[in-house]
């Protein structure tokens, strides 16, 4: 490490339109967290233009700073503009840990910030905290196509960076903070580090919502059977107003798509009611859903681990008892109307 003071968490908060990613939430309450330990203080980064509705969110959610950087060269994500611009202000404010969220805009972003201010990335992270003693941050993710978890470290260079997996931490609770500082931060030719021109932005409507972002999921595994045996599955999420995911075995099979994978090797998810049907239950597969509110599992070996971590268990076939349930909740809902 250099002669630099590193002090502070600083949270990258990735913005579309004025809308906060949820992640960047949630990084925010994992920084108060590391900041607590560190006794040091939250800052949020935020990029753009015509940001003055976005900060105050942040106000809203607990940062004890706002560093704003508006420039029209930011209005729409490009890799150089941001990246020169992140990178200063990392340079600039030296704090000893940098979070981004593991998405699109974070896993192209990270990597190159921290090549230019001459540090390490962790990639992915599930698991953050503060080693006793050193201080180090101990970043946990999954290895070997999820199989086991290594926690990496970065004790000779400053700042500290990584990407955390959407989804895995708690978001930050909403709590203004009457006394954080908003800082206007300027990077000057930011347009001379334009190496594209973007002419016109296409936003493609998704049929299907975020499995991240609802409240009941209704999951299948390898003990469905088929790609047929997944319209039951569908059926019994329309009445109950939630969606489908599945297992890494029934994404490999090719019965759900990659966005509807939960899992350390696809997506962490929190509904309030999750329905595990013909899932064994496998470390890599729980870890991303353990944390739902309600776990319902349906599987015909009562020795699978999915019932260790589920509130309700039945031992049966999914196939059979999915299509009862489904008409038996349409006949509740009938008679109540």
């Amino acid at each position: 490490m250099d002669s630099k003071e590193y002090k502070g968490v600083l949270v990258f908060v990735e913005q579309v339109d004025g809308e906060i990613a949820r992640v960047s939430y949630e990084l925010l309450g994992e920084a108060k967290k590391l900041a607590t330990t560190l006794n040091t203080e939250v800052t949020a980064a935020v990029l753009g233009d015509h940001l003055e509705d976005v900060v105050n969110k942040l106000v809203d959610h607990g940062a004890d700073k706002v560093i704003v950087l508006e420039d029209p060269a930011l209005e729409i994500y490009m890799t150089e503009p941001y990246t020169q611009a992140m990178a200063e202000v990392v340079n600039e404010y030296t704090p000893e840990i940098v979070l981004y969220g593991a998405t699109a805009i974070g896993r192209d972003l990270a990597p190159r910030v921290a090549a230019r201010t001459h540090t390490g990335l962790t990639a992915d992270c599930t698991r953050l905290e503060v080693q006793e003693k050193t201080n180090n941050l101990l970043m946990t993710r999954p290895a070997f196509g999820g199989n086991v978890m290594a926690t990496i470290l970065c004790p000779h260079h400053r700042p500290q960076m990584a990407t955390v997996r959407p989804g895995v931490m708690q978001q930050a609770e909403k709590a203004t903070n009457p006394d954080c500082q908003i800082v206007k931060y300027t990077v000057s030719n930011l347009e001379n580090h334009k190496n594209v021109e973007i002419l016109e932005v296409i936003k493609k409507e998704n049929e299907r919502v975020d499995i991240m972002d609802v409240d009941v999921l209704v999951s299948g595994g390898r003990g469905m059977g088929s790609v047929d045996n997944f319209k039951m599955l569908e059926e019994l999420a329309d009445v109950l107003g939630g969606t489908v995911s599945a297992s890494r075995a029934a994404v490999d099979a090719g019965w759900e798509e990659k966005d509807r994978q939960v899992g350390q090797t696809g997506k962490t998810v929190r509904p309030n009611l999750y329905i595990a049907s013909g899932i064994s239950g496998a470390i890599q597969h729980v870890a991303g859903m353990e944390e739902s509110d309600i776990i319902i599992a349906i599987n015909k070996d009562e020795t699978a681990p999915i019932f260790d971590v589920a509130d309700f268990g039945v031992i049966g076939d999914a196939t059979k008892l999915i299509p009862m349930l489904t008409k038996k909740i349409k006949t509740k809902r009938e008679e109540k109307d």
